[in-house]
């Protein structure tokens, strides 16, 4: 294929993206936002969350400062490639983008959902899906932007050669996942801080709904929706998207040494953008829909994509690398079965449509212990089918690709398998990214006292977010884990080529010490990182509880509904406490590999590699589907079943929906942002720990 066809194709597929996500935005600001209290109550959500980013973002640039200066000192003494720090901070600016893109117009379109809802369900969803469908193709499109601006610089203004651009283009991943690390973590702790805060002084001790305007937390938890699973998501899904097909690249070029190997993810990236257009009429559904007939709503339209790329990707394979190669299509079929077959797999443990989730919720009648107890084993029990579908998955991948006969071929298969899991990433994040607009749109109607029908339409909405939510949350970790199995393959790789000597078979043996010292570090480091950003979550939250209970004990008639609550102050302590939080995390997940590097060498580093990916990928799992699980059980009841809102049942599902919010929004989901980023930095200091390295 001809180099030019192939950037143009590439740049087709990202302006085809954002066009679309252009499109979809007019569509969205079209609507009313209704009166003018639903007016206020959005604007302030909009103010919270343009100043958090605000803050958040000067934190980041002196982070992305920093290591702009370190990367450009490796530079200089020929330990990188001069392009390595640009790439670096390109990675980060774009995933910022994405994210603050989807936030301004989730934070727009959550009034305006609300207002829909009062005219019909069908109404509300579209609204919310084509807010949610901004985000999606925001991500792919400037992920494809970048790919191609960078292929585009370093093919035909450099004249490097495919090794040389796999190698430059493959760094900017790290800044990727540091700003999608930065994002998830703050955001996550902010939104969960002001939601623990709401849920346990309002809703429990004072006994008043949901998203009661007299709650002073209730405009920071609306605020957190958008910051942390809106920002925070897009930020995320970037780097994931982004880092996968950069791997895919990489692992092409050292199996087949061609452009054409290359070439083929971003093409099917490419592909996958329209597929996912086309996908998105689909969705639509009928007045009074049941919770499977709106899963179903847009289960039509993923599904759809998935078949059409599936069927596409067959001849893009075999023109692309001719029909010596096209079993190499059966790789990428295997992720994107792989992908569909975990989401459901999400779907059954964590949607009141099933019985795990169900039975959850009877556990209540005995009390919160037992709720506890229930919900942790449905996350454990959660993490077997996820485990077999990617073993088979890699499987499958690894010997269609040739892995038996060559064990590159067979890792560019494994990497094409992640490539097939995101290709339609712009509309499985739009399904994701609809649920906060939900969320959100339900708080305005409860705050601005619409009717009742209305409050019905947005829970259902957001009940259904809760499980897609749940499910992008599985297939983003399910994606992770392939991609940092290719991102593992690439660092070897990488190692080889600066020396050769450095990783042979007997420096990879498990009787290596430094392998199994790597091992159990790695393993640990995915526990260490959960407990950082839980106990970062608990002292956030902790104030919020402080300053609510302050507020309702000391602003008179505020209980009463005569007073009005001090909002800005609840935003103010999340803010700055997410602020605070967030950097121990990520420097961690910088510092760890590069200090496993430096001591133990290039093994112990594929051993620390190995060990956050096998332990990161099942606690992810585990701690998202928890957490989804004990959401929806909440959600279940206050449906009206074991007793209903305000009964000892809902009060008990309330504290395990409490428990849960960290575990799915906040260390759960930034899991498997370490699993790649530690790959990342590995990649990005190998030849520092070549040549400086104790053992």
């Amino acid at each position: 294929m001809d180099d030019k066809l192939l950037v143009a194709l590439i740049f087709l597929g990202a302006i085809a993206a954002l066009v679309f996500a252009v499109i979809m935005a007019k569509r969205v600001l079209k609507f009313s936002e209704g009166n003018d209290l639903m007016k206020k109550i959005s604007a302030s959500i909009r103010a919270g969350a343009n100043a958090y980013l605000k803050r958040q973002y000067k934190v980041v640039a002196i982070f992305f400062a920093a290591m702009f200066v370190i990367l450009g000192v490796m530079a200089i003494f020929n330990l990188l490639t001069p392009y390595v720090p640009f790439a670096f901070i390109t990675g980060g600016f774009f995933s910022a983008l994405s994210g603050f893109v989807g936030m301004k117009i989730a934070t727009s379109a959550n009034a305006r959902t609300a207002n829909a809802c009062q005219e019909g369900l069908n109404r509300g969803l579209r609204v919310a899906f084509s807010a949610g469908s901004v985000m999606g193709f925001t991500v792919v499109g400037l992920g494809l932007l970048d790919i191609a601006f960078w292929f585009f610089l370093l093919k035909f203004v450099f004249q490097l050669s495919p090794e040389d651009i796999t190698g430059a283009m493959l760094t900017f991943g790290m800044g990727a996942s540091s700003m999608a690390l930065f994002a998830r973590v703050g955001g996550g702790v902010f939104t969960k801080a002001a939601d623990v805060g709401a849920d346990l002084v309002g809703k429990v001790e004072a006994g008043i709904p949901e998203d009661d305007p007299r709650n002073p937390a209730v405009i920071a938890d609306n605020v957190g929706d958008n910051v942390g699973d809106v920002a925070g998501m897009g930020a995320d899904l970037y780097e994931s998207y982004v880092g996968s097909i950069v791997s895919a690249c990489a692992l092409g070029v050292a199996a087949f040494h061609s452009l054409e190997a290359m070439a083929l993810p971003m093409l099917l990236a490419a592909i996958g953008v329209v597929c996912s257009i086309l996908g998105t009429f689909l969705v639509r559904t009928k007045e009074g829909a049941s919770q499977k007939q709106l899963l179903g709503a847009l289960s039509r339209g993923t599904n759809f994509s998935a078949i059409l790329i599936a069927v596409l990707a067959l001849p893009m394979v075999y023109f692309t690398l001719g029909a010596s190669n096209w079993t190499l299509y059966f790789a990428i079929f295997a992720g994107l079965v792989a992908g569909v077959l975990i989401g459901q797999s999400t779907e059954y443990f964590t949607s009141d449509s099933y019985k795990p989730t169900r039975k959850l919720a009877a556990t209540s009648e005995t009390g919160t212990a037992t709720i506890i107890i229930g919900g942790l084993s449905v996350g454990m029990l959660s993490t077997l089918i996820p485990i077999i579908i990617i073993s088979i998955c890699v499987l499958v991948a690894y010997f269609v690709s040739g892995g038996a006969a060559s064990a590159a071929n067979g890792l560019y298969g494994i990497s094409l398998a992640a490539v097939g899991m995101l290709s339609t990433l712009g509309i499985t994040l739009a399904t994701d990214a609809y649920g906060p607009v939900a969320d959100n749109a339900g708080g305005i109607a409860q705050m601005a006292s619409l009717d009742e029908k209305v409050r019905e339409r947005t829970d259902a909405l957001d009940s259904l977010g809760n499980t897609t939510a749940a499910t992008g949350k599985g297939f983003a970790i399910g994606s992770a884990a392939l991609t940092a199995l290719a991102l593992m393959a690439s660092y070897i790789d990488k190692v080889h080529t600066i020396d050769k000597s450095a990783l042979g078979i007997n420096h990879l043996s498990i009787t290596n010490p430094a392998v199994l010292i790597g091992l159990f570090i790695g393993a640990c480091l995915p526990f260490v990182f959960a407990a950082l950003t839980m106990n970062s979550v608990g002292r956030a939250a902790q104030s919020v509880v402080i300053e609510v209970r302050r507020q309702f004990k000391e602003i008179a008639g505020l209980m009463e509904g005569k007073a009005e609550a001090d909002y800005a102050s609840c935003v103010d302590l999340c803010t700055k406490a997410s602020l605070k939080e967030m950097v121990l995390p990520t420097v961690v997940a910088v510092v760890a590999p590069l200090i496993v590097g430096l001591v133990l060498g290039c093994s112990g580093v594929v051993g620390l590699l190995a060990g956050a990916t096998v332990s990161g990928f099942l606690l992810a799992i585990f701690m998202s589907n928890s957490g989804g699980a004990w959401d929806n059980v909440k959600k279940y009841i206050e449906s009206g079943v074991h007793g209903g809102k305000g009964s000892e049942n809902h009060k008990a599902a309330v504290v395990g929906d409490t428990v849960g919010d960290p575990f799915k929004d906040t260390s759960g989901p930034a899991i498997n942002i370490l699993i790649k980023l530690l790959s990342m930095v590995s990649i990005v200091f190998a030849s520092l720990v070549v040549a400086f390295s104790i053992l």
